[in-house]
């Protein structure tokens, strides 16, 4: 398992769990759809990025919002696409992809439904979205020789500075 440095190794790791369980179906980001005629696949795309609660540890939260498109060509059976956003949305559900549980919270808010297009929906596009937390950095909890520290918030100017934190009683 690797370490998540940085908040763009959720959706390439969404979309390598996503190739695994649906080896037959067309993976990526907006440019892989790009120009292709047919779009029939599954469209990865994080649509936010916000700051969340720190980790116990004292890694700086991201509340990543990620979208699952699930397309089906025109002309697919009916619901298809809502068949498909189904699959995702039992893939999705106490999935880490791999990553660290450490960095990784359980994915939150789960919800599937079909995309607007103008007023109407499309029901050959659903979109299953939901909300992941990566922590990221390195844990504030430890000094560089291991020792346990702590800091208040109502104590010091900056919480993110590890020279305000001071060690943890013997």
């Amino acid at each position: 398992m690797m370490l998540i440095e940085k908040p763009s190794q959720l959706p390439m790791a969404i979309g390598d769990a996503l190739h695994r369980a649906f080896p037959d179906v067309r993976i990526g980001s907006h440019q892989d759809f790009q120009g292709a005629e047919d779009k029939t696949g599954v469209l990865i795309t994080v649509e936010g990025n916000g700051p969340g609660v720190r980790s116990l540890e004292g890694r700086k939260a991201h509340v990543m919002a990620i979208s699952l498109k699930a397309m089906v060509a025109r002309g697919a059976l009916p619901f298809d696409a809502c068949d498909l956003a189904s699959q995702l949305m039992d893939l999705v559900l106490d999935n880490r992809w791999n990553l660290p549980s450490a960095q990784c919270d359980l994915p939150a808010s789960i919800v599937a439904v079909p995309t607007l297009l103008g007023a109407q929906p499309d029901y050959d596009t659903w979109t299953v979205s939901f909300t992941q937390t990566l922590y990221l950095g390195q844990p504030l909890l430890d000094d560089p020789q291991g020792k346990p520290v702590f800091a208040c918030t109502w104590e010091v100017s900056n919480i993110d500075d590890p020279d305000q934190y001071q060690a943890l009683p013997g």
